[in-house]
Parts: structure tokens; sequence; C-alpha cells
């Protein structure tokens, strides 16, 4: 294991040599405003990094000493035990020194609307101007729909809409998730999930994905998109490349797809190409390997072939790249939290949602501009993209 360890390591110096030595070109610019570019040249080097990170409430408060040993995020026993539900004092402390571009919300974070309506002033005061970000896919996965102190119109699957064969369903769906979230303040839900269950023994996406045809689920991702954003909220499309086609679950654990790019491009891309075309701000990553097609089982978070070459160079993206949380077990398990971090800017991530320290992976970043592994401008290309949609919302 430690050997594997070390070799992925080294093919992530690799990418990050080869990103380094075409740093200052970025294959597929945003072209800012002129009082996003003045923004941009006011700011300081820390401010710049807090933008790339969104985080869980609990990251700023270095009072809590949880730890995720098989990297399960949310469903953490002593994360969900703590229910941190409001700034405080050692948060806001934190926070002066290590600002932060986002805060994602989960379950144990919210009691009720008059504990929300509280709570999410307090996180907009914070250093760095946070979004709030939620995962409220509808099904499953639905932080404010699953909880009985709201009263909000929920939804048995994203499969079960699929089903139908009707897109205006799943705008529908989108539509009145946006609507609630918008109500209680949300600015970005990460959702909806773009991946194609092709795979009948997949554990992780199942019927949170519309389909297993990709003709049926790329309309219904683009209709679920326009009704987050007719409500007023941001959508984001994941899991790239595709988590549909696993076995295993990345919040545990090493995951991988056996597909090469010409079979993804005939399935998965169908959807990402889809939400790509329609406008689509943010793309999660998954941490899942891809070796058929980067010759590696270096997770597709830290590939700068999946994200630069692909994405960006054959996709044509130009928006957010975000991570799925870092705190997941595919990621610790292979790599420190340093490493995980530099490691996916490298790679070519905008925005690391989640890692598992923050003080960590925020000075870790820091480091890595100090010594010249990751250039300013490399932060600058990201950060862009960043204020953009802050100036959007």
């Amino acid at each position: 294991m430690k050997q594997m360890r070390l070799w992925i390591w080294a093919a992530i110096l690799t990418c990050g040599i080869s990103l380094l030595a075409s740093c200052s070109v970025d294959d597929n610019p945003v072209v800012p405003t002129d009082d996003v570019e003045e923004q941009l040249q006011k700011m300081t080097l820390r401010e710049k990094i807090g933008q790339m990170f969104y985080v869980r409430p609990e990251c700023l408060d270095t009072t809590i000493h949880f730890n995720l040993p098989s990297g399960v995020d949310s469903a953490a026993d002593d994360i969900k035990e703590i229910k941190l539900q409001a700034v405080n004092e050692t948060m806001k402390g934190v926070n002066e020194k290590y600002p932060v571009g986002g805060v994602i919300l989960y379950a144990h974070n919210i009691e009720d609307e008059a504990q929300l309506a509280a709570f999410i002033p307090q996180i907009r005061a914070l250093n760095g101007s946070p979004l709030l970000c939620i995962d409220e896919e509808g099904g499953r996965v639905a932080r404010i729909g699953r909880n009985p102190n709201f009263n909000v119109e929920t939804f048995v699957s994203m499969d079960s809409i699929g089903k139908t064969g009707d897109p205006q369903n799943a705008y529908y769906c989108g539509n009145t998730i946006g609507t609630y979230l918008r109500k209680y303040g949300f600015d970005i839900d990460f959702a909806p999930v773009a991946d194609v269950n092709t795979n009948p023994e997949n554990i992780v996406i199942g019927a949170r994905a519309f389909s297993s045809d990709p003709a049926v689920a790329a309309p219904m991702v683009t209709s679920y998109l326009q009704g987050l954003k007719d409500a007023g909220v941001t959508g984001c499309i994941k899991h790239f490349p595709g988590h549909g086609d696993t076995k295993a679950d990345t919040h545990y654990g090493y995951a991988q797809s056996q597909k090469t790019w010409d079979e993804m491009l005939s399935c998965e891309m169908i959807t990402f190409k889809a939400g790509i075309q329609w406008g689509c701000q943010l793309i999660m990553t998954a941490h899942i390997g891809t070796p058929n097609v980067t010759g590696s089982e270096i997770p597709s978070t830290m590939s700068s072939l999946i994200l630069q070459d692909k994405l960006r160079g054959e996709l044509g993206y130009r928006n957010i790249i975000i991570t799925d949380a870092m705190e997941m077990g595919a990621i610790t398990q292979q790599y420190t939290c340093a490493e995980a971090t530099v490691g996916c800017i490298l790679a070519g991530v905008d925005i690391v949602l989640g890692p598992q320290n923050f003080v960590q992976a925020f000075d870790a970043v820091i480091d890595a501009v100090e010594k010249g592994v990751i250039t300013e401008e490399r932060l600058n290309q990201s950060v862009r993209r960043i204020l953009m949609l802050k100036k959007q919302r």
C-alpha cells in the first residue's frame, strides 16, 4: 500500500510539473469583467486561497477533534453528535486568519427553520463572504427534505422521475427544491447527479441517477438545472467523469471505472456535454480511478489528464471545477491532507470541498506557493472563475 501511495503521489507531481510548465496559459479562461479583475488585483494571497475552499462549519472550530478513519463524510457519528448549528467565537477567531469562499451545511447542521434563519446570516458574515451550499438532490440525499421539521415537498428518487420520460418532471423537481433552498438562503445546490447508472452493482449512485440510458438522463439533467436556475439557485452536475459504472463507494475507499475514454464518450459524456452546453457553472469531480483512460489508479479529482485534457480541453468546459468532499476515504486512505489539496489544485481544480483538516490544507497551499510548486497566477485562474460566480449570485 505504501509503495502504491508513493507511486500515485509521484504521478501527481509529474502532472504538477507539466501543469506548471504551462501554468500561465489557461486553455479555457473566463473573461472577467473589469470590476472582477480589479477585485482580484487587490486581494492578498490568503484571501485568494480562502476563496478556493468550501468547508463544513466544523472545519472552522479547531476545538473539535473529530476523526474520519474510514473517510465517511456526513455519516460520521462523531460529527453528527456535535450538531454544530451556530457560529461560535472559536470559529470567528480561526476565520480571521483563514477566510473561506463557501460553507456547506449537512443534515446535522440544520435543526429547523428558526435555527437555520439565525445560522445563515452568521455564516455570511464570515471572512471571505462565503456562499451557502447544500446537497439537496431529492430522494435519499436531501438534508432539508428529509428533516421532519421542514414542510417541503419531497421526491422519491431521480430514477423515478427519469422513468416518467418527461423532462418537465425533472424541471419541476429542480424548481421546487430550488425555491425552498432560495427561501432559506442557499446559493448553491450540489445537484443534479449527472451520472449514468449503468452498473447494477453500484452501491453509491443507484436511484440518485435519472437513468441507465444517457439519452434519457441528459435532458433530465439540463431540465433540473433550469429549474434550479429559475428559482435563483446555482446547480452543480456531478460526479465527473461518471460514478455510475463503479461498484465501490468512494466515501469509504478506492473505486474505479474500467471504461475507456471512447466508451465514456458514448455514455457518461453525453450527460456532461449536455450540462456544459446548457451552461452549468459548477462540475463536481469523482474520486474514482479511470485506469483505462489515465493509465494509472490516480483519482480523477487529482488527474490533470481528466480535468485539463478531457474536461477543459476536449469538452471545452470554462467554468468552475469543484472536488467531491476531500475527507472521503478514496482520498484520505491514500494521501495526506496536504498532498491531496496541492495535488488537486495542480490537476486543475478551482474549489477544494471539505478538506479533512482545513487549516492544514490552507497552510499546504501557502507553503506550495512559497516554494514555487503552485504559482499565484495558477490561483488567479481559479479565483477569477469563483469571483465571477459570486458576482452572478
